[in-house]
């Protein structure tokens, strides 16, 4: 492999090192956050700021989209890629705006869970961006936008970061999917415990072959906290919207809003592009979902669940950034990413202190697009894939996957970072030469379109015989709620939501 070549900006951000991966447990059942950047808070006391509910209304007005020229935007013609947990169809999901992607998670392999969200969290990112609750008239920041679901997480957040790669690399091979709402915004609430070299890691070539494509990726500063020292991955690159959350306490004025305790704030240099509110936000609720049965006090009222997090902040400037490229569809990613970018002052603690700002709708209509390329060099992609993983590690049935491997097998990250690059990683359900998906728009759902299923030859990395989780016996989907039991199963993430706190 080739020694790192200074990448201008880029190799400025490189970063070295990683965390070892713990040792697997023998059983695990629960929640797990496998990267996921999302927190659920029931604000039990009086005294907990983060219990001042933020509504979904009042984050319109609070980021500048509620007035003048922003107010009549609502994303139409823009479409969001939602790369998350899946989307359930509650109520509140308008399901002719959705769009099936392939599910590559491990619960594709159940005709009852496919395309569903079974945590819990997909669906309150997607209510935030598209949703439309008529039992409390909440409304998502961009009801008119196409959401495009990609599901890659299960009930317990557990997904592989080539599970990741493969997802973002399919948006980029399908972005012009629906060419009257075509891809330009991918909405993503993961991060990595890795901490790699930007140089050479596969997931910030990733990144950067979405970016080229025109692809604005929005993505999750994480919640270890401000002295974390870093951004989760990849948000810690520069061909991303890195996004901080603030509290926001309940108002619409920025005058009280502050940089949340949880958002992670970097060592290295690297600042957060923007915040967002994320503290406390009611969002659509998938009634027996995991986080619905492991943190009843969340609930809303029947179909409204309470969060707080990166994720949320991520899911609003995706939105915001729908708006902005609705009335501004010319802008390049680089261009979009500098009038988001350029917000609100905030005036109080931490946020001050860095000269951080918050989005701003209606500034960035305002404001002149930026010209250059911005080119800042590219990832060679050739990197290690544990290095990229660090703590985020999924295991199946205790044993833990490493190494240059995929969660079906090897994983030649050279040949992988030359087809990216052209475009060709995916034919269509076949990533890398593994049948991940059915061939096309050939599936069935509740969404407007579905990419079809495909059945997973082989066992697992952990040596079962098949890709079927006893667990999921006996769970179905009703129409409005999930029945079951405790959701525990075979497949599950090395990480435990250490650093998240949970009402």
């Amino acid at each position: 492999m080739r020694a790192p070549t200074p990448l201008k900006i880029l190799a400025a951000l490189a970063l070295v090192g990683g965390v070892a991966p713990p040792a697997p447990a023998a059983v695990h059942t629960g929640l797990s956050d496998a990267g996921w950047s999302g927190m659920w808070l029931s604000g039990t006391t009086a005294t907990d700021t983060t219990s001042v509910v933020t509504t979904l209304k009042q984050v319109r007005t609070a980021i500048g989209a509620d007035t003048g020229t922003a107010a009549g935007l609502t994303g139409k013609g823009v479409g969001i890629a939602l790369i998350d947990t899946g989307v359930a169809p509650v109520p509140g999901i308008p399901a002719a705006q959705v769009v099936n992607g392939p599910d590559l998670s491990f619960e594709s392999q159940s005709p009852s869970l496919r395309y569903l969200d079974t945590y819990g969290h997909g669906t309150h990112m997607a209510g935030i961006i598209i949703g439309n609750d008529a039992a409390t008239g909440t409304r998502g920041i961009a009801p008119g936008a196409r959401l495009t679901s990609i599901k890659v997480g299960t009930s317990n957040g557990a997904v592989d970061v080539t599970q990741m790669i493969a997802a973002i690399d399919w948006v980029v091979k399908n972005r012009n999917h629906d060419p009257a709402n075509p891809i330009r915004i991918i909405s993503l609430s993961y991060g990595t415990g890795g901490n790699p070299a930007v140089w050479d890691d596969p997931m910030t070539l990733a990144v950067q072959q979405a970016w080229k494509a025109g692809i604005t990726v929005v993505a999750a500063a994480g919640n270890q906290g401000n002295g974390y020292g870093k951004l989760t991955h990849p948000a810690q690159g520069t061909s991303v919207i890195a996004v901080g959350a603030t509290n926001t306490y309940g108002t619409t004025t920025t005058a009280d809003d502050e940089l949340s305790a949880y958002t992670n704030l970097a060592s290295n240099g690297r600042p957060l592009d923007v915040l967002a509110p994320g503290t406390s936000i009611p969002s659509l609720r998938v009634p027996g979902s995991n986080i619905d049965q492991s943190f009843p006090k969340a609930r809303s009222g029947d179909t409204l669940f309470r969060g707080s997090g990166t994720s949320q902040a991520t899911a609003v400037t995706a939105a915001a950034a729908a708006l902005v490229l609705q009335a501004r569809p010319a802008l390049t990613p680089l261009q979009l990413k500098y009038l988001l970018i350029n917000g609100t002052y905030l005036s109080k603690g931490v946020a001050a202190t860095l000269g951080a700002k918050e989005l701003n709708v209606s500034m960035a209509l305002a404001g002149a697009a930026a010209t250059g390329d911005g080119a800042i060099g590219e990832s060679y992609g050739t990197g290690m894939l544990d290095t990229t993983r660090g703590s985020s590690r999924v295991s199946a049935d205790g044993v833990t996957l490493s190494g240059q491997n995929t969660i079906f097998g090897p994983f030649d990250t050279t040949a992988w970072s030359t087809r990216a690059k052209a475009q060709t990683t995916w034919s269509g359900g076949v990533w890398m030469g593994y049948r991940m998906a059915g061939d096309g728009w050939t599936g069935s759902s509740y969404a407007a379109k579905t990419w079809a299923p495909a059945t997973w030859t082989g066992g697992s990395w952990g040596g079962t015989k098949n890709w079927t989780d006893p667990g999921w016996s006996g769970r179905a989907w009703s129409g409005r709620a999930w029945s079951g039991a405790t959701w525990s199963g075979r497949f599950w993430s090395t990480d435990d939501w250490s650093s998240a706190r949970w009402g």
